[in-house]
């Protein structure tokens, strides 16, 4: 999760006309150079670790994480059946386990970059606001700080008592593995995967949801679709993320607990968020929304000009090839997408109906009307969503700007 030149070139590569358009428009190019952009190093990682972290999950000198000195994510996931060809046998299940390792209290520090955020967000003088907005900027910059910690892998343990050993983490210090045989479970079903020990998870235990080929699941955008975030301001995305207290789009929790009611789908929560995020945006979602599996994109740690970039560049082919993964898991569900016009959800989504037909039954876009910087750019349009929507029927994509607009639609969908 480091900050890395291929995450760099492969974002600006990415980058689609509209996305610059829109960047230059908000006047975040400018924004970003004036960010504090080398919060963090990779000379704090050991030598040896930084050196064999390029065999990935083939270094056979990784260590296992050690709870005084080592600390680890555990992402929630969601196992499925993997297609076995034309076998009418029932496959077990299997999941991607994904775990991120940083060094215990190497973020600690972080006074030196908390004033010259709060200045860039035009906080008040000295005085207790000020004093209090700048606790929550630190409390919140510690993940941005944290130095990764590559050649570490970790052991896990199911309910039954069955373990796993996942990792180790490669040269941005994420470990993705694929496992199988987690026992009997039904559709929807949740169990926890703790680390082992447990204390080396700060921030608890995985969390594993169960979903069969059939049925249906939800792909839901994070930042505007649900959650307040001003993702056309570069003040505003700073402004939410590491000073206001979170906060839902209102209806949204309420409209998404009747999906969940109507519908009994599985959950996934695709965002341009870069994984440091992950602890602050996993309570939010568990507050306000049914509990799922949260995928966040790997990119520029230790770099809040390049958070502002992962959230605003390249995000149409981000999020298209997650949903293609999600396809490979589970190509025979009923999918509802929803997301907003501020990024390029219209795009992917209507990707993702031309190119695996049948699979996506319905898009919702929040039409964010409420942020000056959209007015100055084409991203409300007709003749944008008509482009993004191109060969989708009508009656499969809907605008909205009141989520109580939806409930009609929601409701129908219980009899495809």
């Amino acid at each position: 999760m480091a900050a890395n030149l291929p995450n760099l070139v492969e974002r600006k590569f990415a980058e689609t006309e509209g996305e610059r358009e829109a960047r230059n428009a908000a006047g975040f190019p400018d924004f970003e150079e004036s960010l504090p952009k080398h919060i963090g190093s990779r000379f704090n990682i050991p030598f040896l670790d930084n050196i064999t972290s390029f065999f990935g999950n083939k270094n056979v000198l990784a260590q296992q994480v050690d709870p005084k000195e080592d600390v680890v994510w555990l992402l929630d996931n969601t196992a499925y059946r993997p297609a076995l060809g034309n076998s009418e046998e029932r496959p077990p299940w299997e999941a991607e386990f994904v775990a991120a390792y940083f060094t215990r209290d190497s973020g600690k520090d972080v006074s030196g970059w908390v004033a010259e955020i709060a200045d860039s967000l035009g906080l008040g003088q000295q005085g207790d606001n000020r004093a209090e907005e700048e606790a929550t900027i630190a409390e919140r910059l510690i993940p941005f700080v944290n130095t990764i910690q590559p050649a570490r892998f970790v052991n896990v343990r199911f309910p039954n008592g069955e373990t796993q050993k996942l990792g180790p983490g490669g040269r941005n210090a994420i470990s993705s593995d694929i496992a199988g045989t987690m026992g009997n479970h039904k559709d929807g079903a949740t169990l926890e995967v703790t680390a082992i020990p447990p204390e080396v998870a700060p921030h608890g235990s995985m969390l594993m949801h169960f979903a069969e080929p059939h049925g249906w699941t939800v792909v839901s955008d994070i930042d505007d679709s649900i959650k307040i975030t001003m993702t056309m301001s570069p003040i505003g995305i700073l402004r939410s993320t590491f000073v206001s207290t979170p906060t839902p789009i209102t209806g949204m929790p309420e409209l998404y607990k009747h999906i969940n009611s109507l519908l009994s789908p599985s959950w996934f929560y695709l965002s341009a968020s870069p994984y440091n995020l992950y602890t602050f945006l996993r309570p939010f979602l568990h507050q306000y929304y049914p509990k799922g599996t949260t995928i966040l994109r790997d990119a520029s740690w230790m770099n809040l000009g390049g958070f502002l970039e992962s959230l605003t560049q390249g995000t149409e082919d981000y999020k298209a090839s997650r949903m293609d993964k999600i396809h490979d898991w589970l190509p025979k569900r009923k999918v509802l997408c929803v997301g907003d016009s501020t990024q390029s959800d219209p795009e992917a989504y209507g990707d993702m109906y031309r190119k695996h037909p049948g699979w996506v039954k319905a898009i919702f876009i929040r039409k964010v009307v409420d942020v000056e910087e959209m007015q100055k750019t084409d991203k409300n349009s007709p003749a944008r969503f008509e482009k993004a929507f191109k060969d989708v029927p009508k009656d499969v994509w809907k605008l909205f700007e009141d989520p109580s607009e939806l409930y009609a639609a929601v409701d129908s969908l219980k009899a495809l």
